[in-house]
């Protein structure tokens, strides 16, 4: 297994970029919660990205994404780490929905997406080991993020409307 990049200093770190521990002792990333971007291309499918390994469930196949910085909504925060991970391009994901799993304490929103122009996913930082477009029917056919796993039945059906 890989090692993580080192962090910055403290004073360069936003406060979100922590782990917040629930009542039954998990941990989930993110002080002021989470968020990722699922964005479907309608020939191509949804963009997954593996894991780096020296990442939490690394390894595993997910979407985008990461914590919410002090202040920033879900939306912006999808699409900022989705550029930041998979070079995603400026107005390329036409927003058509979310998605929020909420304990109470710590909440994930996934943003549902539609890039109505094909573009190349390209790694851009170390959190990203593979980017690729795959088919919806072959999602659940990877080795999945157990949170994105259990949620994505769901967002499959709600993507599958998108086309309709």
């Amino acid at each position: 297994m890989t090692k993580p990049p080192p962090l910055p200093p403290p004073h360069l770190r936003d406060p979100g970029d922590a782990w917040v521990e629930g009542p039954d002792g998990r941990k989930y990333w993110g002080t002021f919660g989470a968020a990722g971007l699922l964005i479907m291309h309608p020939a191509s499918g949804v963009l997954l990205q593996l894991r780096a390994d020296w990442s939490h469930q690394g390894g595993t196949w997910g979407i985008p994404g990461g914590a919410l910085r002090q202040g920033e909504d879900a939306l912006h925060a999808a699409i900022r780490e989705s550029q930041e991970e998979a070079g995603i391009p400026d107005g390329a994901p036409r927003v058509v929905g979310t998605s929020v799993f909420d304990l109470g304490f710590w909440s994930y929103t996934t943003v549902l997406a539609i890039a109505d122009t094909y573009f190349d996913p390209v790694i851009t930082d170390l959190e990203s080991a593979a980017l690729e477009w795959v088919a919806l029917d072959a999602v659940d056919q990877r080795e999945l993020h157990s949170g994105f796993a259990a949620s994505w039945p769901e967002l499959r059906e709600r993507l599958r409307r998108e086309l309709l």
